[in-house]
């Protein structure tokens, strides 16, 4: 919630970095995000200039993607948010134990009711997602338009030989999320040290071997050409994937930021994209 604070109170920098598009959850900080979002949309008039992203089925009132949790827990986003709408709203994970074609259907009459412009799906498997489009396109519902995957250099299974399919068959939008793999790619972790008292330290272990860190040094390597931050490299090659839209990143501060929006600047050339794809693949 701090962060979020941070980055409110210099809009300045937000307005510069020429970024619209705000992915937020229910869940986050247990809907302080949203407030603090919507705070900030309400007091410098910017909703019309926004993309508006949020996710239900993951808050501990909310739970789950039953019709009645996504009519609820809608209108407590709605009201966090300021607004009457919000332009992409995602399934966070996918419910076991509801019939995707009753969360379909729950989806589809925000979309009629115009309190949602577009569905996403995140965190499905294969199966689910698929099954989610077919009682969709078979019951005249509003087909999802996005997915919202974990998928980086650092993470490309099971994506790629997974929802990637999806989204060729249906002409998906992907918005990847932990796309510098939890901070592995900007460079900042390189030893188990560096990961002690980190949030996302956990995460990022498991990443510090050989083949690891031989990724970022190739990552690095292509970022001292381009003179640019190596997290704007990992961003650049994640985007020249086919069907990704925009990767998720977070930053803490106004530098941070910098980098995210530095990967728009980074042409990578077909070999660069070769040798971090190979180097990548080490990863399994």
């Amino acid at each position: 919630m701090d962060r979020c604070r941070r980055v409110a109170r210099d809009p300045r920098q937000v307005a510069a970095s020429g970024g619209t598009l705000v992915d937020t959850a229910d869940t986050y900080s247990d809907g302080a995000a949203e407030s603090i979002l919507g705070a900030w949309m309400r007091e410098r008039g910017t909703r019309d200039d926004m993309v508006v992203v949020s996710k239900v089925g993951n808050h501990p009132r909310y739970d789950g993607l039953s019709a009645p949790v996504v009519t609820a827990s809608v209108e407590e986003s709605l009201r966090r948010l300021g607004t009457d709408h919000i332009d992409l709203y995602f399934a966070h994970y996918q419910d076991d134990e509801t019939p995707v074609e009753e969360s379909a259907a729950a989806f589809d009459a925000l979309v009629r009711a115009g309190k949602i412009r577009a569905i996403g799906l995140s965190n499905f498997d294969l199966d689910v997602a698929v099954a989610w489009v077919r009682a969709a396109a078979d019951n005249g519902l509003t087909t999802p338009v996005a997915l919202q995957p974990h998928y980086s250099l650092a993470h490309r299974q099971p994506y790629e030989t997974g929802l990637a399919t999806v989204a060729a068959a249906s002409g998906l939008a992907v918005l990847p999320y932990r796309a510098l793999g939890g901070g592995f790619l900007s460079g900042k972790y390189r030893s188990n040290a560096d990961t002690e008292g980190r949030p996302r330290g956990a995460n990022v272990k498991p990443l510090l071997t050989p083949d690891g860190l031989g990724l970022l040094d190739t990552v690095e390597a292509i970022a001292r050409d381009h003179e640019a931050a190596a997290a704007s490299v990992a961003l650049a090659w994640l985007t020249r994937q086919p069907y990704v839209v925009a990767p998720l990143a977070s930053a803490t501060d106004a530098a941070q930021l910098d980098e995210l929006v530095g990967s728009t600047q980074v042409e990578l050339t077909s070999d660069e994209v070769e040798r971090l794809t190979a180097a990548s693949a080490l990863l399994g």
